[in-house]
């Protein structure tokens, strides 16, 4: 429809023409788009995630932390700063595999039973809430679908529907390693909060036993050195018991 201008016999004004970068815009959005759905894939962070281990575990091989751990802790840092820092670094090094029978040797050396208990318990807490919040936010949406055979979906399930009960029996009864039972909880739907609790309580007992057995390392014939290995390997054999047990249980799923 023609306005006033043009119908008197005026020139009507031609409306401005679109701009090149508003026509484009609609195109650099989509591509920005699909490139932040790749990006934030389960795929892509599953990925992620075995660089970040992969890494880690390079690191430790590489600088061999543990070695400052056990022999070449810094002799300026002393007392509840020193518990701190090495309860700090003894999580970092269990999320890149360090064993933490060594961690915890170490504990009970360089800061005697109750110190060296109160600091490998922190650590261990520390080091299972790392590992469980990058298994749940990278690899659960990944992994959860691969869950196809009878003995992982029987895992799974005790995990999911049994949380706190399953992962206290697991930290009570050693035989599954601390990262593997770390990720398999992450990528189960068991809660953040049972998940800490139960390591937090199902750990103490081994826990003490390599502390105790640390501080008392100089004195291999003495009763705390003796009943500390026999902590260490009563649970072991308990654990190796009711994982015989089970077996049935979990062919039976």
């Amino acid at each position: 429809m023609l306005d006033a201008t043009t119908r008197s016999g005026g020139t009507a004004t031609a409306p401005p023409p679109a701009d090149a970068t508003t026509i484009a815009l609609p195109s650099s959005v989509g591509l920005a788009a699909r490139c932040t759905r790749v990006l934030v894939s389960p795929w892509s962070r599953l990925s992620l995630l075995l660089v970040l281990l992969a890494s880690a575990g390079a690191a430790v091989l590489l600088f061999e932390p543990q070695r400052l751990l056990t022999g070449g802790w810094p002799p300026q840092l002393g007392g509840a700063a020193a518990v701190v820092v090495f309860a700090v670094a003894y999580g970092l090094c269990t999320v890149a595999f360090v064993p933490r029978p060594l961690l915890n040797l170490a504990a009970g050396a360089l800061f005697g039973s109750q110190a060296g208990l109160a600091s490998a318990l922190a650590g261990t807490v520390l080091g299972a809430g790392l590992a469980f919040g990058l298994g749940r936010v990278l690899g659960q949406d990944a992994l959860r679908p691969l869950l196809r055979g009878r003995w992982l979906r029987a895992a799974d399930g005790q995990l999911s529907r049994h949380g706190f009960r399953s992962m206290l029996a697991v930290r009570l009864f050693p035989g599954v390693p601390f990262w593997a039972a770390n990720y398999c909880a992450a990528v189960s739907r068991m809660g953040y909060v049972p998940f800490l609790v139960a390591t937090a309580l199902g750990s103490v007992p081994n826990t003490a036993a390599y502390v105790v057995a640390g501080a008392r390392a100089s004195a291999p014939t003495s009763p705390a050195f003796l009943i500390a290995l026999a902590c260490i390997a009563l649970p072991a054999l308990a654990g190796v018991v009711v994982a015989w047990r089970k077996r049935h249980h979990l062919r039976g799923h």
